[in-house]
């Protein structure tokens, strides 16, 4: 909660602030990277920067949060903070990290605002930023204590056991590990991130899926090829299609991620669209592992069936639970198709309208934002309340639904 001397000079800040985020964030990340270049060896995803998904990301958060702290103090955004700790020890962010952020975001500030920058503003916004930093620094201590591990040592060395052609454009790697450490088991819906040289020397992060429930000695994830113009978009996906092979050596952190199914007896619906099948899948998975008798509704809306990566393990596991169902809507279904292998196949995008959905169910979604938006509005019009609506998003969060 904000000091008395800091709520009125945020709260009268608050709108040039907000107004102006998106280029202190722009000039912030610029600054740092100019500052501190050995931040993009390891820990930032110069994909995200290079786009400014990272820059929006940020600019949202930090909206967010003072918003929060002036119009509702009492309720912080918690699920906010939740997903970026999450992120952040996936990435192996240490502590003192925060003060180098800290530092450079200030600078930001003061060079957009100028003179608006008085003492009593800064002393403000500086509170503020701490603030926030404390609550992430916390959560993530806890996080690293839960797998009694530390920002140094999340990472392990896994071998390629098995590389699956999936579709066209995604292949799935199964890897084992290396030693007899023990493995800290994953929840249904997290990620690992996998860090990689790329041909320039640097290393470079990013976050997939797992696909599958452990089984104690090995992963399984699947990285879809984006076809970027040129290196930094799509870096890792070509590097690990066109050159991680069977018997080569990865770097994994151990998993993390807060969109995790909930062991309840409710029903389930688990809505996805082209790779965002991949938290859906590992989902299910584990609700096969667990021998659930939840009753499971499986949505997925892709190109073709031809593109439906993942396919033929769905179906199994969907097989496998008592009373589950599928329905999938394809732009093309005629390529591909294989009679009702699919469910209930329609045509087009995704309508949930489409299908008799469970009362008192819960719901995950993972997809492209729109595909999202479009699914997760048409869930509250019909009387889903908006706290059994979970999603995930791959990469920088943009989109921040639960806090608008």
């Amino acid at each position: 909660m904000l000091s008395d001397t800091s709520y009125p000079v945020i709260q009268a800040t608050l709108p040039v602030v907000g107004e102006n985020i998106q280029e202190i964030a722009s000039r912030f990340y610029r600054h740092m990277f100019q500052e501190h270049p050995e931040l993009l060896n390891g820990l930032f995803n110069r994909g995200n920067q290079a786009d400014g998904r990272q820059q929006q990301a940020l600019a949202g958060s930090i909206a967010a949060f003072a918003g929060f702290l002036v119009n509702d103090p009492t309720h912080l955004p918690d699920h906010l903070l939740s997903r970026v700790a999450h992120k952040h020890v996936s990435l192996g962010l240490a502590p003192e990290q925060y003060q180098v952020v800290h530092d450079n975001l200030m600078w930001a500030i003061v060079d957009v605002l100028g003179d608006a920058v008085t003492p009593e503003v800064a002393a403000a916004w500086d509170e503020v930023y701490w603030l926030m930093a404390n609550m992430l620094i916390n959560k993530e201590r806890g996080l690293y204590d839960a797998v009694r591990l530390g920002p140094d040592t999340i990472w392990r060395t896994w071998r390629v056991a098995r590389k699956v052609q999936e579709t066209a454009d995604v292949v799935s790697f199964v890897v084992e590990r290396t030693d007899e450490r023990e493995v800290k088991p994953s929840l249904p819906g997290q990620y690992v991130t996998i860090r990689m040289q790329m041909p320039d020397g640097v290393l470079q992060p990013r976050q997939y899926s797992l696909t599958q429930a452990d089984d104690g000695r090995h992963r399984r994830f699947a990285v879809k090829r984006v076809r970027g113009e040129g290196a930094p978009d799509g870096e890792m996906s070509n590097l690990l299609h066109d050159h991680v092979n069977v018997g080569d050596e990865v770097t994994l952190s151990a998993p993390f991620g807060d969109v995790v199914l909930e062991y309840t007896d409710r029903p389930v619906v688990l809505a996805s669209a082209g790779i965002g099948i991949t938290p859906m899948a590992g989902m299910l998975s584990h609700l096969v592992k667990s021998n659930s008798q939840r009753k499971v509704v499986f949505l997925h809306a892709d190109d073709s069936p031809d593109t439906f990566a993942l396919r033929e393990q769905v179906r199994a596991d969907l097989a496998a639970l008592p009373g589950a169902s599928m329905a999938t809507w394809f732009l093309n279904k005629g390529a591909g198709a294989m009679g009702d292998a699919e469910g209930t196949v329609h045509s087009g995008f995704m309508n949930v309208r489409d299908v008799q959905l469970p009362s008192d169910a819960e719901y995950y979604l993972c997809g492209p934002v729109p595909f999202m938006q479009s699914v997760r509005s048409a869930l509250v019009a019909s009387g889903v309340p908006a706290k059994d609506i979970q999603y995930e998003v791959f990469g920088p969060d943009l989109w921040l639904a639960d806090y608008q």
